[in-house]
């Protein structure tokens, strides 16, 4: 049997095409880390193709920031090996740069590195806050790419990495040129972007593409459940927060509650038992932690629910509450929070995910789906199911994820609440 290629095609083709500042576009499950660290290894005079090549003289210090999960899992280390690198220093002699991997959390502690290599791992750089701030002093001083599988929802998300490529000088130029804000909300909101062509050309110029054909095959499935209709209808129409007891003032707080209405039928439970009596290892997906006690609970009579001591399964989660490693026994189910653990860390003991609820963001679902969906998983056949109901919020979302969208709550909530009803705006 012929010895398989260091690099796929695919592979190489990107790291001939990338160059500092790029993102490395790869898709969930194509590689990303190895080919990001190959460019390193390349720029830093080493190769592997067509011959091994060992780095020239002490190459540039590496700096890894990916996922806390993906840190603690060391799932970096196995790459890294591959260029007889090492986070340990006793185990790095053999080039003795600094090697460091580490969350994005800690990424404050690095503004001040120059003339190193950074590999941001797992696109943060969105918004404003302080990892943003960090992202662009690292630039400054320093090379670098970032690895993504879905590189953003909006041209907003791209404004951290156009002005570390120096395309603009900062948030407020980008703004000016491109986009117009709505006149109708109380908090400035994006309506729409202009001169979207030289958008277009700066990401394409940024933006290098893995074009790998898949081995597996996904398969979706869209599970229906009812919900309490009354109750739903008297939020919306009255707005009015049944949990609170209080009004409902901003949109958010409108699509909280739907949502929950939603999401805590008791026939979205029912679902999810039939489902887990035919799978033996499931991931399950959910966005808030009213969902998590409920799946906890589930989880907690499974064996009761299911038949004898024989069905129980083993129950972990990756969470705000807990990170725990995926199950390693014949039957389990694995609960992962969207926020804490759609990106960073794979399974292919498994080729089996519930969503539980919807979340918000394509990018952010495409990433989870993504956990099972690996070069080296054993199956073909990848089985992801979606429990959602035929609520007006949730057939939104739907058609969001559909159109490779973010969901805008404001949007929704107030073309609703004034299109059924007609009362005062929502705030936004």
């Amino acid at each position: 049997m012929a010895k398989e290629a260091f690099l796929r095609d695919y592979q190489i083709d990107a790291v001939n095409k990338m160059s500092n500042g790029c993102i490395l576009n790869g898709g969930v499950g194509s590689g990303k880390s190895r080919t990001g660290l190959y460019y390193y290894f390349q720029r830093n005079g080493g190769s592997k193709i067509p011959k091994d090549v060992s780095m020239k003289g002490r190459p540039k210090d590496l700096y890894i920031i990916t996922t806390a999960m993906k840190r603690d899992s060391h799932e970096w280390d196995g790459e890294l090996a591959n260029y007889l690198l090492s986070t340990n220093p006793s185990h790095n002699m053999y080039y003795g740069n600094k090697v460091v991997v580490d969350s994005w959390n800690n990424i404050t502690k690095y503004t001040d590195v120059k003339d190193a290599f950074f590999i941001f791992d797992e696109d943060r750089v969105t918004g404003y806050g302080r990892w943003v701030k960090s992202f662009l002093s690292i630039t400054k001083h320093n090379e670098w790419i970032i690895l993504s599988a879905t590189p953003g929802d909006t041209w907003e998300q791209y404004i951290p990495v156009f002005i570390a490529n120096g395309f603009y000088k900062n948030k407020t130029e980008f703004c000016r040129e491109h986009v117009i804000y709505s006149r109708y909300t109380k908090w400035p909101q994006i309506d729409r972007y202009v001169n979207t062509g030289r958008l277009i050309r700066l990401r394409n110029k940024i933006l290098v593409d893995m074009d790998f054909k898949r081995t597996t095959v996904q398969h979706h499935e869209d599970i229906y459940v009812s919900y309490d209709v009354k109750k739903y209808k008297e939020a919306l129409k009255n707005r009015w927060d049944p949990y609170k007891n209080e009004p409902i003032q901003q949109a958010s707080g409108l699509c909280y509650v739907l949502r929950r209405i939603v999401n805590e039928s008791e026939s979205r439970v029912i679902a999810l038992l039939e489902l887990l009596e035919k799978i033996p290892r499931a991931i399950i997906f959910y966005n808030f932690d009213y969902e998590r006690e409920m799946l906890m609970h589930v989880c907690s009579e499974m064996g009761q629910c299911i038949g004898n001591s024989e069905d129980i399964y083993e129950v972990a989660e990756w969470s705000g509450h807990a990170h725990q490693p995926v199950p390693k026994s014949k039957k389990w189910v694995y609960l992962v929070q969207y926020t804490a653990g759609a990106e960073g860390w794979n399974c292919i003991e498994t080729n089996t995910i519930i969503f539980f609820s919807q979340n918000y963001s394509y990018k952010v679902m495409t990433q989870a789906a993504g956990r099972i969906d690996r070069l080296n998983t054993q199956f073909v056949d990848l089985y992801y199911y979606h429990l959602k109901s035929r609520s007006s919020i949730d057939v939104a979302i739907s058609k969001a994820l559909r159109d490779k969208k973010k969901f805008n709550e404001n949007r929704w909530a107030n073309k609703s609440t004034n299109n059924e009803y007609k009362p005062h705006q929502l705030v936004a």
